[in-house]
């Protein structure tokens, strides 16, 4: 899933930079692959554009500018962070989100960012904070109610993340995404329950668009072989091929560990970072499940919030 939390002025200013990504064309292929006891689709990764470079050099060429005021700065800042973060300069886009912030610090979707940062440093309570101060200036910004609600998740505040996620869901339930982030956070609470509305909501609200189809391999409808054969059929090129596959192979992580198989979980997770989709949540939060699967990475107890 994009990570869209874009202003408007951002998508119109990464628009007239011609902001785009670019991939290989290689041919997409399928290999066995014992690890997963399935055969897996492979894409060739996505490689950093000649146009992100583009866009990241005008942007620093107008910041060098005495004549911006804080809202142009902070906007540049900004802008030059989404385009740091596509490309996975996760630090330079952290730097750019907290200087935008300084110069105006009213800006919700930079929180946003920082939020997203610090979750996946495993800094709960600092993220917390962060998606609060969005959603105190934006209340009807619903990724940050995403973000927020992925953090608890991962905090191990489930209770809590069943709220965010569900607010998430209630502005759009027709979103495939949001139906699958939804259950993963009540599956943690009552398995059975979870998979009952998984069922509900897949039978309620699924259509053509292509993440249904993941959320039918949960609901059962649909085995991973059968899935992967149809997305390398229907992709149009190698990028949609990689992004879908990043999405994919996350969540068919999600559901091994589910099943109780963390080895397969962590060959899917590996597989979902290999496409190089760094803006897409699915790959930020791919890195972190393998530093929590990891023999140090223990830190996974479900402590719910009294709240």
């Amino acid at each position: 899933m994009h990570f869209r939390d874009l202003s408007w002025a951002a998508l119109n200013a990464l628009f007239l930079i011609t902001l785009a990504g670019c991939s290989s064309q290689g041919k997409p292929t399928i290999s066995p692959s014992p690890a997963t006891d399935t055969e897996v689709v492979l894409a060739t990764p996505l490689q950093v554009s000649y146009q992100s470079e583009l866009a990241l050099a005008r942007l620093g060429q107008l910041l060098s500018s005495s004549e911006l005021n804080n809202e142009q700065r902070a906007e540049l800042f900004y802008e030059r962070g989404v385009v740091f973060d596509r490309v996975g300069l996760r630090t330079m886009a952290r730097i750019d989100f907290t200087r935008a912030l300084r110069e105006r610090p009213d800006f919700a979707e930079a929180y946003n960012f920082i939020g997203v940062y610090l979750t996946e440093q495993q800094s709960f309570d600092e993220a917390y904070d962060a998606f609060d101060s969005a959603l105190e200036l934006m209340p009807d910004y619903d990724y940050a109610y995403l973000n927020r609600g992925i953090a608890l998740y991962y905090g191990g505040r489930t209770k809590l993340a069943v709220k965010d996620l569900a607010e998430f869901y209630r502005h759009k339930p027709e979103d495939p995404y949001r139906v699958l982030w939804l259950y993963l956070a009540e599956s943690k609470l009552d398995p059975k329950m979870a998979f009952q509305e998984l069922q509900r909501r897949y039978n309620q609200r699924h259509s053509d668009e292509w993440g249904w189809r993941i959320v039918a391999v949960f609901a059962g409808k649909q085995g991973i072989d059968q899935f992967l054969q149809g997305v390398e059929q229907e992709s149009r090129d190698n990028r949609e091929l990689a992004e879908r596959l990043c999405e994919a192979y996350f969540y068919f992580a999600k559901l091994s560990q589910l099943q109780g198989n963390d080895d397969k979980a962590v060959n899917y997770f590996k597989l979902s970072l290999a496409n190089n989709v760094y803006d897409f949540i699915e790959h930020r939060y791919a890195r972190l499940e393998l530093q929590l699967l990891a023999p140090q990475g223990d830190g996974r107890d479900d402590e719910d919030d009294a709240g």
